[in-house]
Order: C-alpha cells, then sequence, then structure tokens
C-alpha cells in the first residue's frame, strides 16, 4: 500500500493497464510531453512511448471519433476531455455512434472506450472550467457513467472501466484531486495521505461497476450523493450530530438501487445531493427511484441539494457551490418533516 492521492491514483491504473495490455492506448490534449493539465498522465509518454499514449490535437470530436475507430478494431484507448466543459463538442460521436454501435450491429462489433474528464468546481474556474454534466450521460442508453471520490476507488474504478467491453464516460472531481474538501471555501483539502481511502495498493486491483459504498453507517437518515458531495455531506451530518447513513454511489450508470433503497427502508428519510445544476439533474433520478421503491417507508419528503440553475458564476463560486450550510438545512427539513 502506498500513499496517493487521487491524481497519482489514476496515473498508477493507467500505468498497469499499459503494461498489462498492449491494446490499452492513451489519447487527449497535451498528455504526452507534458502529463496533462492536471499532470494524470505524467511520465506515461516516456515510459510507453508516442504510440501509446498521443498526443491530439484540440478537437474534441475528433478525439472521441478516433477512439471509436481505435476500440472497434481491437484497440482500447483512454481517451482524455481536458476539462468536461470541453466535451460538447465530442457530444454527437459519443451519443450517435459511441454509444449505440454494440446495438445497431446487433452485438457484431463493440467499442471499449473510457473517456476521462475533470469536473466540477472549487477551483475558481469560472463557467467554463467548472461544470458538472454527468447527468446529461446518463440519459444516454450505452453508455456507463462513473464518478470516483477517493483515490483508491478511482484506481479501481479506472481500471474496471479500461477492461469494460462497453464505454465508460469517467467523470473525476478535480477539487479532489489533492485531498477531500467539506465544502468549506475557507478550508483547504485535507491531504489523501491523512485519510484511510488515500491508501492505494500499488499494484493491479479492481472494483466492480454498479456497486455503491456506504461511506458511514446510520440510523436517522439516508444521504444519498457522489463525487465532492460525499464529504460534504459527511461533515454536514456531523456538524449537525445526526446518525445519517452517507452513501456514495460511485456508479450513477449501472445504479445500486438495492443499496439504495435498503437504507431508506431503514432510515425513513432521504437527501439527495450533488453538485450539479438542480434542474433535471442526476438527483431527480435517485428521487424517483426512492419514490417508487420506499414510498410506504418514508416518514417525511424527500429534499434534494444541488447547484443552481444557472452558469457556473466566477465571482460567486461558493455561492453556488451546494456547501456544508444547504445540505444541513435539507438534513434539518427531512428530519422535521415528520
Amino acid at each position: 500500500m502506498a500513499n496517493m492521492n487521487m491524481i497519482q491514483a489514476l496515473n498508477s491504473a493507467m500505468d498497469i493497464m499499459l503494461g498489462k495490455d498492449q491494446s490499452v492506448v492513451l489519447m487527449g490534449e497535451d498528455i504526452g510531453y507534458f502529463g496533462g493539465v492536471f499532470r494524470a498522465t505524467e511520465g506515461l509518454q516516456r515510459k510507453y512511448g508516442e504510440h501509446r499514449v498521443l498526443d491530439t490535437p484540440i478537437a474534441e470530436g475528433g478525439i472521441v471519433a478516433t477512439a471509436i475507430g481505435m476500440g472497434v478494431n481491437g484497440l482500447r484507448p483512454v481517451a482524455e476531455i481536458q476539462f468536461a466543459d470541453y466535451i460538447y463538442p465530442g457530444f454527437d460521436q459519443i451519443v450517435s455512434e459511441l454509444a449505440r454501435i454494440r446495438y445497431r450491429s446487433a452485438g457484431a462489433f463493440f467499442a471499449p472506450v473510457t473517456i476521462r474528464t475533470p469536473c466540477g468546481g472549487g477551483i475558481r474556474g469560472g463557467q467554463t472550467h467548472s461544470q458538472s454534466p454527468e447527468g446529461i450521460f446518463t440519459h444516454v442508453s450505452g453508455i456507463k457513467v462513473i464518478m470516483p471520490s477517493n483515490p483508491h476507488d478511482a484506481k479501481g474504478l479506472l481500471i474496471t472501466a479500461i477492461e469494460d467491453d462497453d464505454p465508460v464516460v469517467f467523470f473525476e472531481p478535480k477539487r479532489l484531486y489533492n485531498g477531500p474538501f467539506d465544502g468549506d471555501p475557507n478550508k483547504p483539502a485535507v491531504p489523501w495521505s491523512t485519510h484511510p481511502k488515500g491508501q492505494v495498493n500499488e499494484g493491479y486491483y479492481s472494483i466492480p461497476l454498479g456497486k455503491a459504498e456506504i461511506v458511514r453507517g446510520g440510523a436517522q437518515v439516508t444521504v444519498v450523493t457522489y463525487g465532492t458531495m460525499v464529504f460534504v455531506a459527511l461533515a454536514a451530518a456531523a456538524a449537525l450530530g445526526l446518525d445519517a447513513e452517507v452513501i456514495d454511489l460511485r456508479s450513477l450508470v449501472p445504479l445500486d438501487v438495492d443499496t439504495i433503497c435498503t437504507s431508506v427502508r431503514k432510515t425513513g428519510r432521504c437527501v439527495v445531493a450533488h453538485e450539479a445544476t438542480r434542474f433535471s439533474g442526476f438527483g431527480a433520478e435517485i428521487l424517483s427511484v426512492v419514490q417508487e421503491e420506499c414510498f410506504w417507508d418514508l416518514e417525511a419528503p424527500i429534499q434534494r441539494v444541488a447547484g443552481w440553475d444557472t452558469p457556473y458564476p466566477h465571482a460567486f463560486e461558493w455561492e453556488y457551490f451546494p456547501g456544508q450550510a444547504r445540505v444541513k438545512t435539507a438534513l434539518q427539513a427531512v428530519m422535521e418533516g415528520a
């Protein structure tokens, strides 16, 4: 085991897969010589060469299209989109080609493409470097959608994504790259070396997609969340002294409905939290599942905490970010709702 932050864990996953499987290829803007804007691929081009770790033009549609062609012809490309905000030029390729190729060919072809991309705010990136578009991709049949919250999960889930024969969009909360963050803008992230999930196996291991993790057991209320909001939820529950059960989804598609519903049936109360905008956000899907499956077990209306329905503002980043105060308000409301 070694202390790693999320960047190092992701780098380790790609390093292992490049060494294990000759069909694995990395590609993206500045990922080779420069090592990526967040250094997630640092040193990999020097180790494996320019034919395995490719620098691409600034053309996301071209990156995705090339990755699809590689995947159909026997390779396992891992394409980096430098920021999730830049994924939209490749959206048509992802939705119309990548997601459908197995279906439209009746299983004759498949494209094992993994698309990595940093998402979310908290680094003062403004409206074009802070978006969380994961909900858009969960709506597209044929794509798996993953968002880890810690180095241990990031490595195991990325290895699984690369080995999966179906396309995976792998979102990485960049506010967590260097450590856990509880939503307080006046406090820096805590180094991962001080957190149990910063202990990462240096060798190969995988974590199955579609399996959530209960990061904190509890009996009073269930908080369903993922990414950066896992740590915000933990901090908010602790501040209120609530015996809250906090579920880190990790995998949005496939979704671990059983873990969510088992918890809600036990607690009778549910709060759903994510950083992305509220309207049509993925929280609405979670809320619907809980309402459909656990209606007779609910003691209070489900509460939802999310970003505002605006572009991510630069000047008012922390007013937009759904921090501890808003999560605590939701927890108090659901506890008082019965």
